[in-house]
């Protein structure tokens, strides 16, 4: 539990917590507000409890506008920034122009879930591009370092290049939803203090809702920020029981699949790769490793999809096919060996001269980048 001005605040997500509206964030039963202000129990949140022991989550109304006001903060402090990136999802792990919210601060950039990615990708040309895509976005930073918070070893180099680069200040942890930000601090303070699993954490966008303050030994912070919500990021068009496709935990298995032009790959019903035109070649997909794949002709494509969405091609499941979007589609001819990235699902490895077309949820983003592997 953290007190600011004599008001309490829930240790898992930050919210200040309250006992009047059970909608809003912080909202805990006035007798268990007492127990925790008294001592006698956790000050967790009710919507952090639920979602810690039961995983179920209460929605909550932060707005773009909260967001932003938390970005602005950044620049009128003089700290640290780590920028943790989910390696497997770059481009949908991005603050779009952080290094104008930062100001004069210096920024550390933490690729996070390297542990995902398959094992013949080495570290050092993976942080070469890490850095190189990062300077192509206007961030500058300090140094880019590869880690997966599940790893001592790799907490143990991360808390040694804070050290180095920190100079007594506040350090500011911030990153978009599900890179595993509080994650990582998490595993910082089982390394350094030996608690566990002191901030909420989950798959769902949006567990932490405000500001963790954390001490320091010279008196110094460190502070969780709420996960920056991408709209474009297909985690907010899943239910609970198929997040778990869009945030692997463990190693991907790449796919490859041998196509002849005019053939169709369904990943799931959630995005849609054809091979519109080029010779016999072969297309690696990186996805989460459960993540149902299916072949099909062009030309059966539209009315298959319409035929087995929500049925043979899961998720969306039928309950929530009413709130899916259409697929919306966007057409690449690579120049150099290239990636086609859905945000946040995953990306296939396209040669080149195909060309391609690439299909998303409306809103989602699909992007062509240099080959990553």
């Amino acid at each position: 539990m953290t007190e600011i001005d004599n008001a309490l605040y829930c240790i898992g997500c930050g919210a200040k917590l309250q006992t009047e509206d059970k909608t809003a964030a912080g909202y805990l039963p006035a007798g268990s507000l007492k127990k925790a202000a008294d001592g006698e129990s956790e000050a967790y949140c009710q919507r952090c409890f639920r979602l810690r022991h039961y995983n179920e989550i209460q929605p909550v109304g932060l707005t773009d506008d909260d967001f932003l006001r938390l970005l602005n903060l950044l620049g009128q402090t003089d700290a640290l920034i780590v920028n943790v990136i989910d390696i497997f999802d770059f481009n949908g792990s991005l603050i779009p122009g952080l290094h104008r919210f930062v100001g004069k601060n210096p920024i550390l950039l933490v690729g996070n879930k390297a542990d995902v990615l398959p094992k013949s990708l080495k570290r050092p040309r993976l942080r070469d591009w890490l850095s190189r895509q990062a300077h192509a976005a206007g961030l500058q930073p300090v140094e880019t370092v590869l880690m997966s918070a599940k790893n001592a070893d790799d907490v143990e180099m991360l808390l040694s290049k804070i050290e180095k680069y920190r100079n007594g200040r506040d350090v500011y942890f911030v990153g978009v939803t599900n890179t595993g930000k509080s994650t990582l601090i998490n595993a910082i303070l089982k390394q350094t203090m030996g608690v566990s699993d002191l901030i909420t954490t989950s798959r769902f966008p949006g567990t932490t809702l405000d500001r963790i303050r954390l001490e320091l030994d010279d008196g110094a912070g460190l502070i969780d920020t709420p996960g920056i919500i991408h709209r474009n990021q297909m985690a907010h068009y899943l239910d609970a029981k198929d997040l778990r496709l869009v945030s692997p935990t463990k190693v991907i298995r790449p796919k490859t699949y041998q196509l002849h032009d005019q053939q169709t790959l369904f990943l799931a019903g959630l995005a849609r790769f054809d091979y519109v035109r080029g010779p016999k070649a072969g297309f690696t997909i990186y996805a989460d490793n459960q993540l149902l794949i299916h072949r099909t002709k062009l030309e059966n494509a539209d009315d298959f999809y319409d035929r087995q969405k929500g049925d043979v091609l899961q998720p969306p499941r039928q309950d929530t096919l009413a709130d899916f979007p259409e697929l919306v589609r966007v057409e690449f001819t690579p120049q150099e060996d290239s990636d086609i990235v859905f945000a946040g699902l995953g990306w296939i490895n396209v040669p080149a001269g195909a060309v391609v077309a690439a299909y998303a949820p409306k809103g989602v983003d699909v992007a062509m980048r240099p080959a990553m592997i």
